[in-house]
């Protein structure tokens, strides 16, 4: 049995030291997991979405749990550009971690005039650009639900920065692999998918909806087999590298996708349920690998038969 096997992963030039990644919106700014993992084992941190200004989100009730999984209508909140800058990335820089900064905005302009800023803050290591949020100016449709908005956003960004730029994909298309040939079309150096799945839950006693905002975004288990097949499906279709999202709870579930052709996975609706998920899924990954006499992580990406 391998002692220590080759974890180290390369996103389009960025080197991380695991597959492992903290999923958007899951893991606050880090800062509120110190004491519970150790964030330099980490593949790679990504922060909660960021605005220009400070968002309050959407009112409560905001949370709801379902079957193998639950139902947020957060609504973005964030403490808006000038204090992340100000009072999270002072700790976020201290570590050995690289991090991303998820952004989001109203219309274009307000994306790209965030990723101008933050292409000048050094310690970033690059830009996730959340393509599902509504386009005020266009009626209120996700950028992300057609090739040519999801590709002007994009580019529109790709124009601000230098960074690695990662594009998250919304699974709620009729093809998610146009949106992925249009974001890579547009200069994305990698695709993380998938995002939440639009749903909604109903109190029967009251005969009203569970969340104040009607509808939410559905994650965890239950969704895992949808992101599964659409992340095998945008592998099969894109040449940059493809980070999966979704319903991963294990090292098993990691595992999956790593198969199935991406280059690193995101944790999310995991680390509520277990607030050390994310080491524990790299032990996981490792220990499979020992077992099996497998020296690198590499040779079990994108190695599924068919």
């Amino acid at each position: 049995m391998l002692n220590k096997p080759n974890m180290v992963v390369n996103i389009a030039g960025l080197q991380l030291k695991n597959p492992v990644m903290t999923a958007s919106g899951t893991f606050g700014y880090a800062r509120e997991f110190e004491r519970l993992v150790d964030l330099n084992r980490l593949g790679a941190i990504i922060v909660k979405g960021l605005s220009l200004e400070p968002s309050k989100g959407n009112p409560p009730q905001r949370i709801v749990e379902t079957a193998c999984g639950m139902l947020n209508a957060i609504g973005l909140e964030n403490v808006g550009y000038a204090a992340f800058v100000k009072e999270k990335v002072p700790f976020l820089k201290r570590l050995a971690t690289p991090f991303f900064v998820n952004i989001y905005g109203k219309n274009i302009e307000e994306y790209a005039e965030l990723a101008a800023r933050l292409d000048k803050v050094e310690e970033i290591a690059g830009i996730e650009v959340n393509i599902s949020c509504p386009n005020v100016k266009e009626g209120g449709m996700a950028f992300g639900a057609y090739p040519e908005s999801a590709f002007d956003v994009v580019r529109a960004v790709r124009a601000q920065t230098s960074r690695h730029l990662m594009v998250k994909l919304s699974p709620n298309v009729t093809d998610i692999t146009k949106i992925a040939r249009s974001v890579e079309a547009a200069g994305a150096d990698s695709i993380s998918l998938i995002n939440t799945l639009t749903g909604m839950a109903i109190d029967i006693e009251t005969r009203r909806s569970k969340l104040a905002n009607i509808t939410g975004g559905l994650s965890g288990p239950a969704i895992k087999p949808i992101a599964l097949r659409m992340v095998w499906q945008v592998v099969q279709n894109v040449k940059i590298p493809v980070i999966a999202i979704g319903g991963i709870m294990t090292a098993e579930d990691a595992l999956e996708f790593l198969i199935a052709g991406a280059v690193a996975v995101q944790i999310g609706s995991a680390n509520f349920v277990n607030p050390k998920a994310t080491i524990d899924i790299v032990d996981g990954i490792e220990s499979f690998l020992r077992k099996r006499n497998i020296s690198d992580v590499q040779d079990i990406i994108g190695s599924l038969e068919v």
